[in-house]
C-alpha cells in the first residue's frame, strides 16, 4: 500500500512516541545485503527495542530484527547484526553532538520503501518520565470519548 509520494511503510515504532517526546527526525538509508532488502519487501522487519548509536563518528542501527530470508540457504544474514545508516556528513554530526551534549537518544521510528530504496526514519529523543505517559493516555482517553459524543449527535 504506498501512498501517494511513492512511500510504502514496511514497519512502524509506535512504542517510540510513547516512550519518548520526540525532537528532531532525519532520514538515513541502510547498508544492507541482498537477503535482507528481500526479507524487508516481505514485511519481516521489527523495530522494537531498536536503537541508533555512534560508532567511529558514523551511526549505527542495533538491535533491528530482520529476519532471515526463506529461501536465503547459507548467505543469509543475522536477524539483529548492526547495520550502518547513511545520512549526510553535517547530519551525522548534529546527531552525534546532540548525543553527547544534550543527553538524548536516537530512536528509529519507522522503516519504509522509496522508489524501491529501504530507508529508516530516526528522531532525536528524550526520555519520557512516568506522569508524561499517564497524561498522553488521559489526553488520547478523552479524545476518544470527544470523538464518540460527536459520533452519537450527529448519528
Amino acid at each position: 500500500m504506498k501512498d501517494s509520494s511513492g512511500i510504502k511503510v514496511i514497519a512502524k515504532n509506535r512504542r517510540a512516541s510513547f516512550d519518548f517526546h520526540l525532537l528532531d527526525k532525519f532520514e538515513a538509508g541502510l547498508v544492507l545485503s541482498g537477503t535482507e532488502i528481500k526479507s524487508i519487501r516481505a514485511n519481516q522487519v521489527s523495530l522494537q527495542r531498536s536503537f541508533v548509536r555512534p560508532r567511529n563518528g558514523e551511526l549505527w542501527l542495533l538491535e533491528a530484527n530482520i529476519a532471515p530470508y526463506e529461501h536465503g540457504n547459507r548467505e543469509n544474514h543475522d536477524a539483529t547484526r548492526p547495520r550502518k545508516l547513511l545520512l549526510h556528513r553535517r547530519e551525522i554530526n548534529k546527531i552525534i553532538e546532540d548525543l553527547t551534549l544534550k543527553s538524548l537518544t536516537c530512536v528509529p521510528t519507522r522503516m519504509y520503501l522509496r522508489d524501491g530504496r529501504a530507508k529508516l526514519e530516526i528522531a532525536l529523543a528524550r526520555g519520557k518520565q512516568k506522569q508524561d505517559k499517564r497524561a498522553d493516555l488521559a489526553k488520547k482517553d478523552s479524545n476518544r470519548q470527544i470523538e464518540r459524543a460527536l459520533r452519537e449527535k450527529y448519528r
